[in-house]
């Protein structure tokens, strides 16, 4: 591997990104359609577990899994004006079935609410079909017409994971909200990614919705991230596909809706967040391989040094380890300990002759490389709370470097010359005002993320367009 500094990332973050990608193994992005990939074995298993991990916490929260056609007619696109306005440049057609022109087109769909929502109509009936929580993990399409990039900006999002939810008053759907907030910091805090939520302007908000919430993310390059986003769509879908319910006074309604989503630049974030000069880092249960045992072999004691790596990877594999023994004879000690730091296992295990006769194994952290030494019969004990250490430590370490790059200014002047060097995230007085959001993005040369939801402190500021006191801000950042 190319090595670049973690410190340098600014200029060649995309480098690195590429480079990890190719190292570890996880998606090769020579597919000969722009903006598409494929998932590598052990890439598609870091999927699998992320997938898992969204999986589990919508579960537990009453939501059930379905997996509809990515194929919409374009009647029903059309169903609801402004979604289709703001998605119509992004949008794949297919024309023909085979060589016949079709009478309507199918689009590949950008977003899911035009193929679900029709569906939704014949299923809801009454107040007894409500609440109604659905999720999918599958593609959407968008003709991205800027700069590719892997993961992070793509023609098919294969890992697009949506969630859309049905209630009988605009109250529920508020507190559906709520509790899709809670699964996406359930599911950043779990990766160890750390985030900022804003609530998106209103000229940048999801096409239909009421209002939208984002998890950004900052990058080791300064630029944002959107990982992660929640909508309340009110009624507005709803009356454009004319789902109502009967009330228990026999009355007909509108139900309220909300969705969110999280796509693969989930996994993104966690390459982009936790990585280091040496590549690929991976938080202990996010990792498809959490224990890798490396053989040091020697002539005399190599059948001994196996048959030990096999009862340490059999007690381990027996406590729920994910674990792995290299025995691959065409590779030295060294390349095997650089195969493996490349793909950001965890934890690594050497044993050799001296650790024979002392019957210990060397032990040896991907984040911080520190060595120690364990005896085999306290390995157990030791490995789970190095598990749960490393977590605890990445995440802080997460935070910490994300902390260091959240600014607040009261002057476009200085919001500017930290924007200029992609500081990360400014924030600013704003007065709400749409002509002055409008102002400050042209002067800034930046987007405006929105204004905070996650901080609880009183503000006081003036709106550097309009003089106005405030008690708001606004967060901007040059976002990907």
């Amino acid at each position: 591997m190319t090595k670049v500094k973690r410190e340098k990332l600014d200029k060649r973050f995309g480098e690195w990104f590429r480079q990890v990608l190719i190292d570890a193994e996880i998606l090769d992005y020579r597919y000969p359609i722009k903006g598409c990939g494929v998932w590598l074995p052990y890439g598609f298993k870091i999927r699998k577990l992320v997938t898992n991990l969204l999986r589990n916490l919508h579960d537990v929260r009453g939501h059930d899994e379905v997996q509809f056609p990515i194929m919409v007619t374009e009647t029903n696109l059309r169903k609801e004006a402004t979604h289709i306005k703001d998605f119509e440049n992004e949008v794949f057609w297919i024309t023909h079935g085979g060589l016949k022109p079709l009478e309507i087109r199918y689009a590949l769909r950008p977003t899911s609410e035009t193929a679900i929502f029709p569906m939704l109509k014949l299923w809801i009936r009454s107040h007894a079909d409500l609440p109604k929580k659905l999720y999918q993990i599958g593609s959407v399409f968008r003709c991205e017409t800027k700069t590719t990039r892997p993961i992070i900006r793509v023609r098919e999002v294969t890992t697009f994971k949506e969630a859309h939810t049905c209630h009988a008053t605009a109250k529920d759907a508020e507190n559906q909200i709520k509790e899709a907030t809670q699964i996406y910091k359930d599911f950043f805090n779990a990766c160890g990614v750390p985030y900022a939520i804003s609530r998106r302007p209103d000229w940048d908000k999801f096409p239909g919705a009421l209002y939208s919430l984002s998890f950004d993310v900052i990058m080791p390059d300064g630029r944002t991230l959107q990982s992660g986003t929640v909508h309340n769509l009110g009624q507005n879908f709803s009356k454009a596909f004319d789902i109502q319910y009967e009330t228990l006074e026999g009355n007909h309604e509108y139900i309220w809706q909300t969705c969110y989503g999280i796509s693969e630049r989930g996994i993104g974030a966690l390459i982009s967040v936790h990585g280091d000069d040496n590549g690929l880092v991976l938080m202990p249960e996010l990792s498809p391989i959490q224990v890798i045992i490396v053989i040091i072999p020697h002539k005399k004691y190599l059948q001994q040094i196996i048959k030990v790596s096999r009862t340490v990877a059999d007690m381990l594999s027996d406590l729920d380890f994910r674990v792995k023994i290299d025995q691959r004879e065409d590779l030295t000690p060294g390349a095997k300990f650089f195969y493996w730091e490349t793909h950001g296992v965890p934890i690594r295990i050497e044993i050799g002759p001296m650790d024979i006769q002392k019957k210990q194994v060397t032990i040896v952290r991907r984040d911080t490389f520190k060595r120690e030494t364990c005896k085999i019969s306290d390995l157990p004990s030791r490995l789970h709370k190095l598990v749960d250490h490393m977590s605890t430590e990445l995440r802080k370490k997460g935070w910490k470097w994300m902390g260091k790059r959240m600014y607040r200014v009261n002057s476009l002047e200085k919001a500017n010359e930290l924007l200029k060097r992609r500081a990360g995230i400014v924030e600013l007085p704003w007065c709400g005002e749409y002509d002055c959001g409008h102002e400050i993005e042209e002067r800034v040369n930046a987007s405006l993320l929105g204004t905070p939801v996650d901080i609880n402190e009183k503000i006081k500021g003036k709106c550097p367009i309009c003089g106005k006191t405030v008690s708001g801000l606004v967060r901007m950042a040059v976002a990907y």
